[in-house]
């Protein structure tokens, strides 16, 4: 009988990205995928850093692991147990201290490793840890196996890492400094993806638009570059990318809002504030103004495009005037998404011990009302919808029989109930219904 794994992912697309090839490499060992924790040989957990108590979190889950891999030894069955991601590169050694039944833990850029690890457990008797948190000098994406498309959605990761150092991100820390996928890597995956029943790719990294990759004549290429060469593939009809960095708008990308159909209107382009003085602050490199001419431009080069952003309340220093300008930004570009935290503290960050620290009870508050703000913007545009016929991505099944849940050009999530084969299609669907969080609709 085939070994078998589970894999729990925290966090942000790349982890997602990360884990699927992963599962790919684990694969091509002969282990197969469960979702039963307890009946895995093999439990890994991606992790994420980004957000508040990361660490508790995972050793909550590791403390159910381990309690499961005893009970499994009771019964004659081995279980390894592997942490990768960010939090190993940041806290590696209170792994082995506070959870020392995990056999490897591996930071981001040295999952590769993964399948020698566990033949090296294998092979052993005894308990060892093994713990990879180098920054290679050669490229992790040079060691993983082919992949193909599990749906008609893929995401490819072009660049990793990012050298912004904002004053209250690990990035840097975790993933280590920009890396730019050569051109014809990218393209070869994307054709590999798109021969196996992708139909949208959605482009990742940390920094997506600093894309810098070389083409076959060693020239550097930018992001605007690769859209271009990736929109021209057979069989692609939807692209995406994502996390953009404001300052790295450049017209040529923007450009190709107006030139690619095929680009979906949807772009997440991160504010974090509305204050300059909280923007500089943070090390970001532009201002409220800067900010705003990218999105003005942006509007130009095509009407339909729409917004979502990032946003961080409370940190060191922020007033009344601070946060009211975070509102401000909030009522000029109309968000219609938006992901919104309190700011907390990473170890290792300036922004940890700067002064004026915000009082959890204001930060709370604050959140409050921007979330408020949000929501009723993204209720809005839902709501604007109705009566409108969008083409959807269906992905995924529904709970109830013959529903399916999909997505529009806007990462609108809209249901529909069919007695079709719609799966893995883009089908027409006329908007019927809208919530804040999603649209309900009837197939054309």
């Amino acid at each position: 009988m085939a070994k078998q794994f589970y894999i729990k992912t925290f966090g942000c697309q790349m982890n997602v990205y990360d884990s699927s090839r992963i599962a790919d490499m684990l694969q091509q060992k002969g282990y197969t995928p469960t979702v039963h924790q307890n009946q895995a040989d093999l439990v890994i957990f991606n992790t994420c850093h980004i957000r508040e108590k990361a660490a508790e979190k995972l050793f909550s889950d590791l403390g159910r692991a381990h309690l499961i891999q005893l009970e499994r030894e009771e019964h004659g069955l081995k279980t390894i147990i592997g942490v990768v991601g960010c939090v190993v590169q940041a806290e590696d050694e209170q792994i082995i201290k506070r959870a020392p039944f995990v056999n490897f833990a591996v930071g981001p850029l040295m999952y590769h490793k993964i399948g020698q690890i566990i033949d090296d457990i294998e092979q052993k008797s005894d308990r060892q840890n093994f713990i990879y948190t180098d920054f290679p000098a050669v490229s992790k994406f040079d060691f993983l196996p082919e992949n193909k498309a599990q749906g008609a959605c893929s995401y490819l990761a072009i660049q990793e890492g990012c050298n912004n150092f904002c004053t209250y991100c690990v990035v840097p820390y975790t993933r280590g400094v920009e890396y730019s996928r050569p051109i014809n890597d990218v393209i070869t995956e994307a054709k590999r993806l798109l021969a196996t029943g992708t139909l949208e790719i959605n482009l990742l990294g940390q920094n997506v638009n600093s894309y810098h990759g070389e083409d076959s004549n060693g020239k550097e290429r930018n992001l605007a570059y690769l859209i271009n060469k990736i929109a021209e593939l057979d069989g692609i009809k939807r692209l995406r990318y994502t996390t953009s960095y404001p300052a790295d708008m450049n017209d040529d990308l923007i450009s190709c809002h107006h030139n690619i159909d095929i680009l979906m209107p949807y772009l997440h382009l991160p504010i974090q504030s509305g204050s300059d003085k909280i923007l500089k602050a943070m090390n970001r490199r532009h201002n409220s103004a800067d900010y705003l001419r990218i999105v003005e431009k942006l509007y130009a080069a095509n009407p339909t495009v729409r917004m979502s952003s990032d946003f961080i309340v409370g940190f060191p220093g922020e007033t009344d005037a601070d946060f009211q300008a975070t509102l401000d930004i909030v009522n000029r570009v109309k968000y219609i998404q938006a992901f919104s935290f309190k700011y907390s503290r990473r170890p290792g960050t300036p922004a940890a011990t700067m002064e004026n620290q915000v009082e959890e009870k204001i930060k709370k508050e604050r959140l409050d009302v921007l979330q408020t703000l949000l929501f009723d913007y993204q209720t809005k545009f839902n709501k604007s919808c109705i009566g409108r016929t969008m083409p959807v991505l269906f992905e995924q099944t529904g709970r109830h029989k013959g529903q399916l849940i999909g997505r529009t050009p806007y990462m609108q999530n809209l249901h529909i109930t069919t007695k079709r084969d719609n799966m893995n299609k883009i089908i027409d669907v006329v908007v019927t219904e809208a919530t804040t969080n999603s649209l309900s609709g009837k197939e054309l």
